[in-house]
């Protein structure tokens, strides 16, 4: 196992905060390994590179020689997280969580060490779906209003007369009762979700318990555009079951500011080793490291060798799709969109103003240009996406 200085350093590397760092020395001078705690609600099926940077720490952790307690939220998801939201989040049925669950725990395994010793998977409904009246007026009442609003999400919709339900006062008490359950060491979390990881900490001592959690907390990833969160809703996203060619190419256009914030919050490569690189080389190397988790290291070489063969050489993708249009002639605009190049006839037509559209490698400046489809010819928008175009 690393020094207590070595395995501090990991831990923080990409965290926001440590909450305590003076409380977390103690824990590791006990020579053990730490229960770290991670919550999750399955309210989506699909995980993005936002979603690993939490799941990247905990493998951290395991690797140090410390348990991940993967909590499934299945009884918090029916009733909704309120973080960051401005408004109540709808309900989720039992069965809509069951398969979110299922999807969901089949990605984290790409990342997370499957090892018994190194990983337990809980479901929270085991305690909070048995909880009668009086265990919940009882969490209920080591909480007060006065300190709920304290929270910024609750505290602006107070303000601006939005709705408030008890039912989501309750969804913070019950993340924090999930720690008193398994008795976390530390509880990971994304930087919205202070507050209850806080409430967590204060829990555990409320009832009795030795010592309670540290608190880490984890930046939210910014997305492709280098501005807003990850997202799938701003399709600023790199989905973690997307192919690899898609996963290298979209990591190949990313900023170089934010390639470095990659490799720091999602790799466990040194800033100092990833400097001395050329910038398209560290790019390539991140896009190799991030295939390779979620596929492995031979396909992750020919994702590389296939974008340097495309966009180096400017030759054509091997698994090329064929479209069959079944027309004469079409405007470019409509064979863009009945291609599934793009999703929307505002999107393509962006794409040609910007000078993104090329026919048989002639780039097209006309958005309303006729193709004649006499004869077979590839069509590509951007710098990733082909069709090859038949009648």
């Amino acid at each position: 196992m690393k020094s207590i200085q070595e395995q501090l350093k990991l831990i923080k590397k990409g965290a926001v905060e440590v909450i305590s760092e003076e409380e977390l020395v103690k824990k590791l001078e006990e020579n053990r390994p730490l229960r770290v705690k991670f919550g999750v609600d399955p309210t989506t099926a699909d995980i993005h590179l936002g979603h690993t940077v939490a799941l990247t720490k905990l493998r951290q952790f395991q690797e140090l020689g410390h348990k991940v307690i993967f909590l499934i939220g299945d009884f918090t998801a029916q009733i909704g997280d309120p973080s960051g939201r401005s408004e109540t989040r709808k309900p989720l049925t039992a069965e809509e969580v069951a398969r979110n669950a299922e999807t969901y725990l089949q990605q984290v395994f790409k990342i997370l060490d499957k090892d018994p010793a190194k990983l337990e998977v809980v479901y929270n409904s085991h305690w909070l779906g048995k909880m009668g009246v009086k265990e919940i007026i009882g969490l209920a009442s080591r909480y007060t209003v006065a300190r709920m609003l304290e929270r910024d999400d609750f505290q602006k919709r107070y303000k601006e007369g939005t709705p408030i339900s008890i039912l989501e006062f309750l969804y913070p008490l019950m993340q924090g009762f999930d720690s008193v359950q398994i008795d976390a060491d530390v509880e990971l979390g994304g930087s919205d979700q202070k507050f209850n990881l806080l409430v967590g900490r204060e829990l555990m001592r409320d009832y009795g318990k030795k010592a309670a959690q540290v608190v880490l907390t984890m930046p939210l990833l910014e997305g492709l555009d280098g501005i807003r969160k990850m997202s799938k809703s701003y399709n600023n996203y790199i989905g973690i079951t997307e192919s690899p060619k898609e996963i290298f190419g979209k990591t190949m256009s990313i900023s170089d500011e934010l390639m470095c914030r990659y490799y720091d919050l999602l790799t466990n490569e040194e800033p100092v080793e990833i400097k001395e690189l050329h910038p398209m080389e560290a790019k390539k190397r991140l896009g190799e490291i991030l295939v390779a988790r979620f596929y492995d290291e031979a396909v992750a070489k020919q994702a590389r060798a296939e974008f340097e063969n495309v966009f180096k050489e400017n030759q054509v993708p091997q698994d090329i799709v064929t479209i069959n249009i079944g027309k004469d002639s079409i405007n470019i605009i409509d064979l863009i969109v009945e291609a599934r190049l793009v999703e929307s006839k505002r999107e393509a037509k962006r794409m040609v103003e910007q000078g993104g559209v090329k026919l048989n490698g002639e780039k097209v400046t006309d958005d309303r240009a006729e193709v004649s489809l006499a004869t077979e010819m590839v069509l590509q928008v951007g710098k990733r996406k082909f069709a090859k175009i038949i009648k």
